[in-house]
């Protein structure tokens, strides 16, 4: 898996660009339970005989690594959307769905706010081929069309370790990372993604993100909710 460096208002970023179909999420085992790091994703791909190129943390999360919202893993939704208010990041509306459509021959990356992932959802369940097969909400919504979420202050002193996906000209899902003892505002992450090509992009979580390429063994990692997953 090929790993890129950028650097954005001083600010340096790990960044990964990966097609729609080699993109997957990972939220429990075959038994139900709650994965919550790295090494037993990487593990539990093994028993299949795969091998992980790629692992980052999708999302914000409850206690026990339940998902604050949207998470749909391979065409089942295993969690609902989430449009109460409340506080923190992903209440910052607007939020928004990263999701996956496939209409059984190729596959489309979109970013999108929760809304109008709800009005496009309604729309396949009415009928035809295409359908949703991997879903993650989160918030805030970092762009839309190209635009900053209306919420975000140039110059803000809200530097965080961020991580977050976009997706670009080419359809592909852009994952970044702002890179070891490096801190961004929402405003700079936003314009990174611009940089990077993309005019959708999603926030994903903060100080606990972590992002592993090629790892050759088991990584250590935090505790998540739901997981990206690039595997050969």
């Amino acid at each position: 898996m090929a790993e890129e460096s950028a650097t954005h208002a001083g600010v340096k970023f790990r960044v990964v660009r990966s097609a729609p179909e080699r993109v997957a999420l990972m939220w429990k085992d075959e038994k139900g339970q709650a994965l919550r790091s790295f090494d037993k994703v990487h593990v539990a791909l093994a028993a299949r005989g795969k091998t992980p190129r790629f692992l980052m943390n999708a999302g914000l999360f409850q206690p026990g690594g339940t998902p604050c919202g949207l998470h749909i893993e391979n065409g089942k939704t295993l969690n609902p959307v989430n449009t109460r208010d409340g506080w923190g990041n992903f209440h910052l509306k607007p939020n928004g769905v990263c999701w996956i459509e496939s209409d059984g021959k190729t596959r489309k990356a979109v970013i999108a706010e929760t809304g109008v992932y709800q009005a496009r959802a309604a729309v396949l369940s009415a009928g035809g081929k295409t359908t949703v097969e991997t879903a993650v909400q989160s918030g805030p919504l970092l762009l839309a069309a190209g635009k900053r979420h209306p919420a975000f202050r140039e110059g803000s002193a809200n530097k965080l370790h961020r991580n977050g996906v976009g997706v670009d000209a080419q359809g592909r899902l852009v994952f970044a990372m702002t890179d070891r003892g490096q801190w961004v505002n929402f405003w700079d992450f936003a314009g990174l993604f611009l940089t990077l090509g993309c005019q959708d992009a999603l926030f994903l979580d903060g100080d606990i993100s972590q992002m592993s390429v090629n790892p050759p063994k088991p990584a250590e990692s935090n505790l998540f909710g739901a997981m990206f997953v690039i595997c050969d």
